[in-house]
């Protein structure tokens, strides 16, 4: 599809096959021009670049995300180096002169799953988890969870990262909570991946995700969509959440800003922005959509299918498939095996990068892939796997 555009990388690793497009996507060109201006900017201007940074750049990085998320005011994008910043700085908003009760699925990604764990060992969280499978019942089965509690927080990935899986009804599940609790969505595995549509969400839930995966821009630049009206005061707060009044007296109390800025942290390299912008305006240049994007990855998963079923890999086969097909799937392919250590073992001697989640393995297909590179990862499989 871009191929051409991610030169760099295929001269830098030769004869590598990368289908790990669902955790690490390799830079597009263009990115290196992008991380140079941040160098530039700080070079030339020193502490003035600040103001570029905030006066340029990061209403530019909000409106990007404003489109691809269909948000009405790109003013409600915080953004931040990582998503655990967002996870923490949520849970301080909580009343936590009791235990904090808190709904989220089973399979959330580490940045909150580690986080809530060991705040439930404290006796400070009381969790629910509700279990992923079966998958045809996630969606009912969660909103049916989310109206009987009483809950603080309610959690859920748009898109779970151990299955590919993706949560089509979150409507109904937003629907659902209630109305005191703080609802939030990861959309990492969604975001760039495939077409999202806040447009009757944004005002009730909260939504995160970042560059570092399907909008191939690395590390730094992670976001928080935050409802319109938003009036919660993290306790974790940087010096930043009341950034517009920064030339004021200080006073008694502790401002915060009325947009997304109440939920940012402190200082922070800008580069990120720098490189996101330049791949967000150059996917939108040349006309390239999420659901583009999709549409693609969804061809060379089902090209690489069909081949695995002509191949009847002992070690790989298609029936292992999680979610099994047919199943609403992002962009990458999960394989629930005994030996999935081994395969990935295996893979990686023949030259392939794939990784794994315990006994699930993961095949991801991005924009620099085509029908031969998929070709040539089934016939890496046939020699490594037969």
């Amino acid at each position: 599809m871009l191929a051409p555009h991610f030169s760099h990388f295929f001269a830098a690793n030769p004869g590598l096959l990368h289908f790990a497009a669902h955790s690490h996507h390799p830079w597009p060109d263009l990115t290196e021009a992008a991380h140079a201006r941040y160098w530039a900017d700080s070079a030339t201007l020193a502490d003035r670049k600040w103001a570029r940074v905030l006066g340029s750049v990061l209403p530019e990085a909000q409106g990007h995300v404003a489109r691809l998320l269909s948000l009405p005011d790109a003013r409600q994008v915080a953004f931040a180096p990582n998503t655990h910043e967002f996870v923490v700085r949520l849970y301080s908003c909580l009343d936590w002169s009791r235990p904090v009760r808190v709904l989220c699925g089973a399979s959330e990604f580490h940045s909150f799953r580690r986080q809530t764990r060991r705040l439930s060992e404290t006796g400070r969280v009381a969790v629910t988890e509700v279990a992923t499978e079966p998958f045809g019942t996630f969606g009912e089965r969660f909103a049916a969870a989310a109206a009987r509690g009483d809950w603080d927080l309610v959690w859920l990935s748009h898109v779970f990262f151990d299955s590919g899986f993706v949560v089509t009804d979150l409507e109904s599940i937003v629907a659902a909570a209630p109305a005191n609790a703080i609802v939030a969505i990861d959309g990492y595995h969604a975001f760039c991946a495939l077409p999202v549509d806040l447009s009757r969400l944004h005002a009730r839930a909260f939504y995160l995700a970042g560059g570092y995966k399907y909008a191939m821009t690395g590390e730094g630049a992670c976001f928080l969509a935050i409802p319109p009206g938003c009036e919660l005061r993290p306790v974790d707060t940087g010096w930043y959440a009341s950034f517009d009044r920064l030339s004021d007296r200080p006073g008694e109390d502790v401002p915060y800003s009325d947009d997304a800025f109440r939920f940012w942290g402190a200082t922070f390299d800008a580069s990120g922005l720098y490189r996101f912008n330049a791949v967000m305006g150059w996917l939108h240049g040349l006309g390239v959509t999420p659901a583009a994007i999709h549409a693609h990855s969804r061809a060379l998963q089902e090209r690489f299918l069909g081949g695995l079923d002509t191949l009847a890999l002992g070690r790989l086969p298609a029936g292992r498939l999680v979610p099994p097909a047919g199943a609403p799937r992002g962009n990458f392919l999960t394989f629930d095996l005994d030996e999935a250590a081994d395969v990935q073992q295996r893979l990686a001697a023949r030259g392939v990068q794939v990784d794994r989640r315990d006994r699930r393995l993961r095949v991801g297909f991005g924009v620099y892939h085509d029908a031969d590179a998929v070709d040539a990862l089934l016939a890496a499989c046939d020699g490594a796997l037969r």
